[in-house]
């Protein structure tokens, strides 16, 4: 995303942040995610901000396929990654958007998240962390509004992109794009949404899917 924003010159100053960056930000502490914002919005108005945060399995956690590996610990860590921390990165982002003209939060959800499009079951804590984002947003959204009518708080599906998290369940026959190609789309879908996708749920395509 940093590598496609930088290459459309559409910004004067672009600030890529993670946990190895200084500032560093970590999901899990508030702080930082409210100095994060402090030093970009120091550099000048935040027109773009993508939060492209997002957790599914590492070495102690995968995606469940029964209510039966259900576990209370592992829920939470999933809400705290997906949902709450995104939440804070909003609380502290979305003032700080300027009150007139085109502005843009975007947080990556997953079309898993879709309550309405849940065929298949399972991956419990992914889905509903991911719904709760959607929720979050969507809430923002409304909020946002009243403050800066032109802004944008929306939701964003990159697709299944060949990165570690999709990895392991990339089926055969999958469409899987790579990084650079899920950022481009992602990228032409946020030019051309308007103040009237304020509060959606869109695909790479640009396409809505529904809650």
């Amino acid at each position: 995303m940093v590598e496609a924003i930088r290459a459309s010159e559409t910004f004067d100053h672009v600030v890529a942040l993670g946990r190895s960056t200084s500032p560093a930000i970590d999901l899990l502490d508030e702080a930082s995610l409210e100095a994060a914002a402090v030093f970009a919005a120091k550099r000048g108005e935040l027109r773009l901000v993508i939060d492209a945060t997002g957790f599914l399995h590492d070495d102690d956690q995968g995606p469940e396929k029964s209510w039966r590996q259900l576990d209370a610990a592992r829920l939470a860590r999933s809400f705290a990654l997906n949902a709450i921390g995104p939440a804070l990165i909003m609380k502290h982002v979305l003032p700080r958007l300027p009150r007139s003209g085109k502005a843009v939060f975007a947080t990556l959800s997953a079309r898993v998240g879709s309550i309405g499009d849940n065929r298949l079951g399972g991956w419990y804590a992914y889905r509903a962390s991911k719904a709760a984002l959607n929720q979050l947003t969507r809430t923002a959204a409304v909020e946002l509004a009243r403050r800066s009518p032109a802004a944008l708080c929306i939701a964003l599906h990159p697709g299944t992109v060949a990165t570690a998290l999709s990895a392991p369940f990339a089926a055969t026959g999958l469409d899987v794009h790579s990084p650079s190609a899920a950022a481009g789309h992602l990228l032409a879908v946020l030019d051309q949404l308007g103040a009237d996708a304020n509060g959606g749920f869109h695909d790479w395509r640009g396409q809505p899917i529904p809650w």
